[in-house]
């Protein structure tokens, strides 16, 4: 049980409700938005004093039951809701390290994917495995040092290196905000991976934006379906995006392709065939 980053989740859900939200008049007469904590305990069905010790960070663990309440009285969603399970220690943790080997079977499907771009990521947005059309997409991983590849640290930390620190693309912040989202997910399941506090600590350090959008405490985003790079060579490509989560090892294999016919696909049937060594020769000319 994180009691310290369940107490700051519970203050945050807390704050961004308003009366009329949960059906309680607004009044007039409130110092600080959000619902009071007397007012979450009530419809909780649970003690003020339980509850204020709970975001204070003093409380014992509590029950499933009573997580279920504090979760329909906060109006949180399913991704909320299986946060506070998580830090409140009555869901399955992963104490350990997150994983970076990718399945045999995955390194040989990116290679058979030959008009799309495809990448695995670890559960910190390190860039574990590519293809060659990934590579010409947006980068040559293999030239860079692993602490490098991570795309947490590339929206965040921009490398004087880089043209552009999300690779020119249309939708650059809101994967900063899924990135914040998940990299608090995979605090919450790693609380002991120095790889994974590390990445957290030198973020909020290094950025102010990563800094104010982590103390939001969000844990769920909306899907991005489609994304549009702005490439040196072939100008805008547009596709579409699919991540598939791989469980058993916390990864997730993010596949860009475009329907057939779209200029999008022209533009993938392109850089599959110049490759990431012409589009890096011609993109520093």
């Amino acid at each position: 049980m994180d009691r310290q980053e369940l107490g700051a989740f519970l203050r945050s859900r807390r704050e961004r409700l308003r009366p009329e939200d949960v059906g309680l008049p607004s009044g007039s007469r409130r110092r600080t938005p959000g619902l009071r904590r007397e007012e979450v305990a009530v419809l909780a069905h649970i003690s003020t004093e339980y509850y204020v010790r709970l975001e204070q960070g003093r409380a014992p663990r509590p029950s499933g039951e009573v997580l279920a309440g504090i979760a329909g009285a906060l109006r949180l969603t399913a991704a909320e809701s299986d946060h506070l399970h998580v830090l409140a220690g009555t869901a399955p943790s992963r104490t350990g390290l997150h994983r970076r080997d990718v399945r045999p079977s995955i390194l040989a499907l990116l290679d058979r994917l030959p008009q799309t771009a495809a990448f695995v990521t670890s559960a910190v947005f390190e860039v574990l495995a590519w293809n060659d059309l990934a590579a010409a997409l947006m980068e040559d991983f293999g030239e860079l040092a692993p602490e490098d590849r991570n795309l947490a640290r590339r929206a965040f930390l921009h490398s004087p290196r880089a043209d552009a620190p999300l690779y020119g693309v249309s939708d650059a912040a809101e994967f900063r905000e899924h990135v914040v989202m998940e990299l608090r997910s995979a605090l919450a399941r790693y609380p002991s991976d120095p790889a994974v506090t590390g990445l957290v600590d030198e973020l909020r350090e290094g950025s102010p934006e990563f800094a104010r959008l982590w103390e939001r405490h969000d844990v769920a985003a909306a899907p991005m379906l489609t994304k549009t790079f702005r490439h040196p060579v072939v100008g805008e490509v547009t596709v579409d995006c699919d991540a598939l989560a791989l469980t058993d090892r916390d990864q997730h294999l993010v596949l860009y392709s475009a329907p057939p016919g779209s200029t999008g696909a022209e533009a993938l049937a392109l850089l599959n065939v110049l490759g990431a060594e012409y589009v890096k020769e011609s993109g520093s000319r």
